[in-house]
């Protein structure tokens, strides 16, 4: 059995309001930077299966948490000789359901991710993920992957709102003839991408921290 890829695809960003826990969740930390050249997408495709895929993630402040999940719409990767050469993966913004249900949840936290403070999803209703390099993993003193059996790190331009950064993460994925498989667990901070709304100290209890959690666990057939 082979392994490789990984997206966040991803990545991606939210937080808000009242309490659903005060432990914020720990991921690795992913590696951001400007943008970097996209690999060619040469050899099999495997593509995403968007139902059986997704993209949790955890915003949060002062004494609270609060979780949702993305869907894909589309993703696709390429893989010749047993290693990744590309791909690329579409994030559905509007997708996006909050774990938490009913009253203020439904009615206010819900819209305001999606105003303009957030995602600005009535003029940016999708995210994208792209490629620029799988290389493989190896644990050390000075970095250890929480996610057990981590064996590749991945890199890609996460294209959200107006702009676009290189992020890098550690990743298990799984790959056999017909089926490809990736697990990821990693902290981003929303602030690379335009999203700035509550990061202020001052706030108090009011804080939103710019760190965000994102858990993928993608599935991708050929």
């Amino acid at each position: 059995m082979k392994a490789i890829f990984l997206i966040p695809g991803l990545l991606l960003t939210s937080i808000l309001y009242t309490s659903c826990g005060d432990q914020a969740p720990k991921g690795d930390e992913a590696t951001i930077q400007d943008a970097q050249q996209t690999s060619t997408a040469e050899g099999t495709q495997y593509v995403v299966d968007t139902q059986a895929s997704r993209i949790r993630f955890v915003g949060h402040g002062v004494g609270k948490n609060h979780p949702g999940i993305f869907k894909l719409s589309s993703g696709n990767v390429a893989v010749a000789n047993n290693q990744i050469t590309g791909g690329s993966f579409v994030i559905n913004i509007n997708s996006m359901e909050l774990e938490e249900k009913g009253g203020m949840f439904d009615e206010k936290l819900h819209p305001h991710l999606m105003s303009g403070d957030f995602f600005d999803a009535a003029k940016f209703g999708t995210a994208k993920f792209e490629i620029t390099g799988v290389q493989p993993y190896e644990k050390n003193d000075g970095d250890t992957s929480i996610v057990e059996g981590a064996n590749f790190r991945v890199s890609g331009n996460f294209i959200l709102k107006d702009a676009t950064k290189n992020i890098s993460f550690p990743a298990k994925i799984d790959l056999d003839d017909n089926t490809l498989k990736a697990k990821a667990n990693f902290d981003i901070d929303r602030t690379q991408w335009q999203m700035n709304y509550g990061n202020d100290k001052t706030l108090g209890d009011k804080f939103i921290s710019e760190k965000v959690n994102i858990e993928l666990d993608l599935q991708a057939k050929r």
